[in-house]
């Protein structure tokens, strides 16, 4: 029998195939990320603003959702599994939509796309983390979510086209149909399940098990406490902007394609910049990575209030999407090296939970305090929320990427190098 071996050189074919099969997740999300409020408009009467709330909030819960359960079924369920599981939920969803003859139906296909989202996309995470080992994790996460998010950005470009080009938005999903199904004979067929990897590195690590993995992850634990806390106030803040973005751009004059451009830089940087920052997670204290780009962001969120040029604006925009990629796939690092393999995908799972749960408190703030305090209010109250999550990473968090433990808890004063 071939000898089990943790690496991202040893288990290259592996690895990239889930780089594969994740992009197929983010297509399946990016589908809609431009049209949906166009389809709302043009096929059902409803307003572009009310459709993008009440996109944000159902995809939002059934994601969140999703991940919890994720990290609680990995338990009884191998990895694979729980992925095919997630494609399932994705086959009915392009058929919904190009179907759908209220909007209730395209409600309903958002639920499974957050479902699908939440069990595909963590058990990508998940496996990938299993297989490299410690070495090169941030790496990893790194190229994960950059393959993700471009999938995300290029999908929702050809859905955008196809729409425009047929002059009808519903078949904008028709390529859904592909990536589906695609992405579900690739996970039965050709991927293989890593529960031999977990139970290699089971065996050498060091790190105890938690004593609560939902209090320790949620807060009790100065890492995954931090961390988790940081991911919740990022994506609310990106739940926010994605309501809001549009509508402060166009208060400023600017163009419908202006507006698409401008909103597309933020995401791009994002993407893109996640292929350096996951590296740097691997060679620099991620404590230090977590809070400057938290800080980072709540001053690019800041700057857009006072952004009265275009090149102001620009740079606003490019700011907020590297303080974005410094953070994203350090969160995923820092609670792979604070858990032990075993209990690892439920405190992946709390906290996407909690980072994925700010979707939807952001996208309710957003419709809701801007209507009672103005939008500049808003905006500034999310900027110094963000900055504040960050100071609080960097007060809190350990340093260092292999720790001291005392007792169950990570305490910042004992970490040193090791």
């Amino acid at each position: 029998m071939e000898e089990t071996k943790l690496g991202l050189k040893e288990n290259a074919a592996q690895f990239w195939l889930l780089v594969l099969i994740n992009g197929f997740v983010g297509a399946m999300v990016g589908l809609e990320r431009s049209v949906i409020p166009e389809l709302a408009e043009s096929v059902f009467g409803i307003s572009g603003h009310t459709a993008l709330l009440s996109f944000i909030v159902a995809f939002g819960l059934a994601k969140s959702f999703a991940n919890l359960m994720m990290g609680r079924l990995a338990t009884r369920y191998t990895r694979k599994q729980l992925l095919l599981t997630g494609w399932l939920f994705a086959l009915p969803v392009p058929w919904l939509l190009l179907y759908a003859n209220s909007w209730g139906w395209v409600i309903f296909a958002n639920l499974l796309l957050g479902l699908n989202q939440g069990l595909a996309w963590s058990a990508t995470v998940v496996m990938k983390i299993d297989l490299v080992g410690e070495r090169n994790r941030g790496l990893a996460m790194g190229i994960n979510e950059f393959a993700g998010y471009l999938a995300v950005g290029l999908v929702a470009f050809l859905a955008g086209y196809i729409a425009s080009a047929t002059g009808e938005v519903t078949y904008a999903f028709l390529p859904g149909i592909g990536f589906s199904i695609a992405g579900l004979l690739l996970t039965i067929f050709f991927l293989r399940d890593t529960h031999g990897h977990v139970k290699v590195e089971a065996a050498q690590t060091s790190i105890p098990f938690l004593g609560s993995i939902w209090k320790d992850t949620t807060w009790r634990h100065a890492n995954l406490g931090s961390v988790t806390l940081n991911g919740f106030v990022n994506n609310l803040n990106d739940g926010m902007l994605w309501g809001l973005l549009p509508v402060l751009l166009a208060t400023r004059g600017y163009s419908l394609a202006e507006i698409g451009l401008l909103a597309g830089i933020y995401p791009v940087v994002w993407g893109l910049g996640q292929l350096v920052t996951g590296r740097l997670g691997d060679i620099y204290c991620k404590k230090q990575l977590l809070s400057l780009g938290m800080v980072l962001q709540g001053i690019a969120i800041a700057l857009l209030l006072f952004a009265g040029s275009y090149a102001v604006l620009v740079t606003a925009l490019v700011v907020l999407g590297a303080g974005t990629a410094l953070v994203y796939p350090n969160f995923l690092s820092v609670v792979a090296e604070n858990t032990h393999p075993n209990q690892r995908p439920q405190s992946l799972g709390i906290f996407r939970f909690w980072r994925d749960f700010g979707y939807v408190a952001g996208a309710v703030a957003a419709g809701l305090f801007s209507d009672l305090f103005g939008l500049e209010a808003v905006l500034l109250g999310t900027a110094l929320l963000t900055v504040g999550a960050g100071i609080l990473s960097e007060v809190r968090m350990c340093c260092t990427k292999k720790m001291l433990w005392q007792s169950k808890a990570c305490v910042p004063g004992l970490c040193r190098a090791v």
